[in-house]
């Protein structure tokens, strides 16, 4: 790219938090911010009854692959365990969905806000352990999973920075992998790797925080980096609710995006939420035809583009 052209890339960006109807669009065109509710009934949720998933848990994942639509989610039952365990349902059509086994298909360690992702043919989950110890799982199927270990991140020179590594999210640049992920959910920071267990800031201050407006302002967490037309755009939940994880007042969560042309500096869509009513953990599935954005916590809903 010359100089104008960066230039101008530059510009366009600066501009991505003006209020200006056409600046908005033009950072946040309608294929990542344009979205209705399918229904006002969820598609998913735990089953309520005796089972081990008799709820489900914060970020689940879905993939359109091998043309079904995968969907991999964190059940637990209070009753019987304070375990979560991962489980894994099927759609043909994304609205229906088969429980693919009565059981967990892991469950040798707590395993949940999950993130899947499928390079060269194996499939990568990377969840939260207990007490937000980041993991990493790998399969060849994406049912059958086999344990690589935990996460550890080091600071830009190379001090290891003690969990809480939460909700790891995944994206490929150029074939270096990020790690976004909070602690907390203070903030969102990123970091690399290069055999996916030990990681390294980028920089040492996070790349998204809380705030200004008062929708975020207590809590956010990466879900998912999308690339679309030159720009990257980062699906996000929050909170207002600073006191999120003291008790009290009740919490309500929303879903959100941000855009950036390099992963580190990130502008806020200025008409968040994208979707409130305590809906979050957003991820969007392309399936070739259009996309679909869906809500992973507490339930799974449906949103489909305007």
């Amino acid at each position: 790219m010359n100089w104008f052209g960066l230039m101008m890339v530059l510009f366009v960006f600066a501009n991505c938090g003006n209020q200006q109807a056409s600046d908005v669009n033009q950072c946040f065109p309608k294929e990542v911010v344009a979205f209705a509710p399918y229904s006002d009934r969820s598609l998913f949720s735990g089953t309520d009854t005796s089972t081990w998933d008799k709820h489900i848990r914060e970020r689940g994942f879905i993939l359109y692959d091998d043309g079904i639509y995968k969907m991999w989610y964190t059940g637990y039952n209070p009753d019987h365990s304070a375990l979560k365990f991962l489980g894994y349902a099927t759609s043909n059509d994304g609205i229906r969905w088969e429980r693919y086994s009565e059981t967990p298909i892991y469950s040798e360690r707590w395993t949940e806000d999950v993130f899947v992702l499928k390079d060269q043919g194996l499939y990568y989950l990377f969840a939260e352990g207990k007490n937000d110890a980041a993991h990493l799982l790998t399969s060849t199927d994406g049912i059958h999973w086999e344990s690589r270990g935990d996460l550890t991140i080091q600071s830009v020179a190379g001090d290891t920075i003690p969990a809480p590594y939460g909700t790891p999210t995944i994206y490929i640049k150029d074939g270096i992998w990020h790690l976004f992920y909070e602690r907390v959910d203070a903030a969102i920071w990123v970091a690399t790797s290069v055999d996916k267990l030990h990681w390294r800031n980028i920089q040492d201050e996070p790349v998204l925080i809380p705030g200004p407006e008062d929708y975020d302002k207590g809590a956010v967490a990466a879900n998912q980096i999308v690339e679309f037309d030159g720009k990257y755009y980062l699906y996000y939940h929050a909170t207002s609710n600073p006191d999120w994880n003291k008790g009290g007042s009740p919490v309500h969560w929303n879903s959100n995006v941000a855009v950036s042309e390099d992963l580190i500096t990130w502008k806020k869509y200025p008409n968040n939420p994208l979707v409130e009513n305590n809906e979050s953990s957003p991820v969007t599935v392309w399936d070739g035809q259009q996309p679909k954005l869906y809500t992973m916590h507490k339930n799974v809903h449906l949103y489909v583009p305007k």
